[in-house]
């Protein structure tokens, strides 16, 4: 057989890959759960998100976050749950997004977003901080937020309600509204964890480990320890 006739079939095989259509279940879900979501309420909604999220968040060894910020390929060692938690994150905020963009009734999606803003209300009532940033970053999704007839019919209480959110929420002076309203927090809480990785990798990268005398620097030792005594804190009462 020529290289031609290879190099023709090899073409032809490319083409035909290209050319396949995604499984339905590759495509992604092309319909929302909107009328399994009006059985529940926002509160009981917002209890059961609370319960699953402690267990994972309790399940999380504190060496983890260690073995994650200076590279677990050193030790060797896993981060599942830490890794699991984290992808909880994620998946309550684009089911948010998934949910509001998949209703098509103007009306059902006014009151589904009303919805999800109470049940970040509810998730940072019971100290939830992960979901609620996780839910607030759904709602604040440029898919969701270009929704600008949805977002006027609102009630001016409940977008009251989501400002005060996005003020919690607000990066300026390295989280500083977040950080003082943690402070004001009874335990348990579940804390808003990429937060507390950024710590520990800033304090990490910022600072030598060991001194030109090889000796271990025991200052940033200590910043470390103390960034992690909040995850002890928050976790020092049973929910």
């Amino acid at each position: 057989m020529s290289a031609r006739i290879v190099e023709v079939r090899c073409l032809l095989s490319l083409k035909e890959c290209f050319q396949r259509v995604p499984l339905p279940e590759q495509e992604g879900p092309q319909r929302g759960t909107w009328q399994k979501l009006e059985m529940f309420g926002s509160k009981e909604l917002a209890y059961a998100i609370t319960m699953h999220d402690y267990e994972l968040f309790m399940a999380i060894n504190q060496h983890e976050l260690l073995y994650q910020v200076f590279g677990r390929y050193k030790f060797g060692k896993l981060t599942a749950n830490l890794d699991i938690f984290m992808r909880r994150f994620n998946e309550i905020q684009y089911w948010v997004v998934t949910e509001i963009c998949l209703t098509p009734s103007p009306g059902k999606r006014v009151q589904l977003l009303r919805k999800f803003i109470k049940l970040a209300s509810y998730c940072k009532e019971y100290r939830n901080l992960n979901s609620f940033f996780a839910i607030v970053m759904g709602l604040s999704n440029i898919a969701v937020s270009r929704l600008s007839l949805t977002w006027e019919r609102l009630p001016s209480k409940i977008k009251r309600m989501f400002s005060e959110f996005e003020t919690l929420m607000d990066p300026s002076r390295n989280h500083r509204v977040y950080r003082s309203t943690l402070t004001k927090l009874t335990p348990p809480t579940i804390l808003f964890m990429p937060l507390l990785l950024k710590d520990l990798t800033f304090t990490h990268e910022g600072n030598k480990t060991y001194s030109i005398e090889a000796l271990v620097n025991f200052e940033k030792m200590r910043m470390l320890s103390h960034t992690m005594r909040t995850l002890k804190i928050c976790r020092s009462q049973a929910l």
